[in-house]
């Protein structure tokens, strides 16, 4: 068990990286921050910033000589750095885990493997694996590079063979991944920490919409019955039981009609950190998802994972501020005049279009009404 005062590493500053920082800071722990960004966010928090590239050897040594444990914040953490730093010190989760997650085609083919549930889908490395994949994988469908891709990047819609064929060649022939489209009823996320004992808690189910292949708002909970939720909830730990995980992931679903007429589920991706979708967490569960992350990567008792007030959130992206330079911010006083409203900014130094520069979260006893709310702030915005 490492306890407060020591100093934990993190691979990875971005938004979700202070926010992990913001949650181990109050719980006593020192943490140093490893990212390229001089601007880093999570940084601004940290009490050290070693700013070089992720695999730099230098900084990987002092992270190893000086952490008592490392984590990661974002998928693409080079897993040869986490896989190095296991070496010498503790790391959650670890390199091959996050190394399936980073790889779109390897995450299909694992899930698919251990018999979880997943739409058709066909793997494409070079022009002569599109044939194959089309008896597969009926059109339309959606084409997706194996890596780097998220918030809608790196997708493209194929409605025809001679769109496959004419966006892979565009795409320079990198390794894809073809998804059967599928008509989706909803989508929905859970948030869970297992720790090195197997011990396992799991968040809410979340109900997720998204625009432009971005999350938009998040409910939590999500407006499914209660036998589906049980059973998001129960694949997501088997999910992680048979990735051997550590630490906290989120695992994404579509709800689409199943061939007895009901809701079913099918797994979208993994990610082997905290989510979006759990931002939530922080201000309407008794346990956020960033103290779990820290408690995981301490091996600390899990928190508590319950809600204790249903709670909408909305994303807020560049698009609502009126200059890259954040001279002309959005109205924060007609957001904050609601008393259920908690607004959470993450220190980015330019905003633009489709970037995550924030959200805000409502919580009322009635979800309705953290709903309307959040439908009012999002309007408010777009029309300042």
């Amino acid at each position: 068990m490492i306890l407060p005062g020591a100093t934990l590493g993190l691979l990875g500053g971005g938004q979700l990286g202070r926010m992990f920082t913001v949650a181990a800071r109050t719980l006593g722990y020192r943490v140093t921050v490893l990212d390229p960004d001089a601007l880093s966010p999570a940084a601004e928090f940290a009490t050290g910033h070693l700013n070089t590239a992720y695999t730099h050897p230098v900084s990987l040594e002092e992270l190893a000589k000086t952490c008592a444990a490392v984590t990661t914040e974002f998928e693409n953490a080079p897993a040869e750095a986490l896989l190095e730093l296991a070496q010498h010190t503790i790391v959650r989760p670890s390199g091959n885990a996050v190394a399936i997650a980073q790889d779109r085609s390897a995450e299909k083919g694992f899930f698919k493997a251990k018999g979880f549930p997943v739409g058709p889908f066909a793997v494409i490395r070079s022009a002569e694996d599109i044939a194959a994949a089309l008896k597969d994988v009926k059109l339309p469908a959606v084409l997706k590079t194996a890596r780097f891709g998220y918030d809608g990047k790196g997708q493209a819609r194929i409605n025809t063979p001679a769109d496959l064929s004419r966006i892979f060649a565009e795409w320079h022939g990198v390794p894809c991944v073809l998804e059967e489209f599928l008509p989706l009823e909803k989508e929905v996320s859970v948030v869970l920490a297992r720790a090195a004992d197997g011990e396992v808690a799991v968040f809410p189910l979340a109900e997720n919409q998204h625009v432009n292949g971005i999350l938009d708002i998040t409910i939590a909970p999500a407006r499914v019955d209660d036998a589906l939720a049980s059973e998001a909830q129960d694949i997501a730990k088997r999910l992680a039981q048979a990735l051997d995980y550590v630490g906290v992931m989120a695992v994404e679903y579509f709800i689409v009609t199943g061939s007895d007429g009901k809701p079913a589920l099918l797994i979208n991706e993994m990610a082997p950190r905290p989510h979006n979708s759990g931002h939530y967490t922080i201000d309407a569960c008794r346990t956020s998802q960033f103290e779990q992350q820290v408690r995981v990567l301490c091996g600390l008792p899990l928190g508590d994972p319950s809600l204790h007030t249903p709670a909408a959130m909305l994303n807020l992206l560049g698009d609502v501020w009126r200059g890259p330079d954040l001279s002309q911010s959005p109205d924060w006083a007609a957001l904050l005049e609601h008393p259920g409203a908690h607004l959470h900014l993450y220190g980015k130094r330019e905003a633009r279009a489709g970037r995550k520069m924030g959200h805000v979260t409502v919580c009322d006893p009635d979800l309705g009404t953290a709903l309307n709310i959040v439908a009012g702030i999002k309007q408010a915005l777009a029309t300042r």
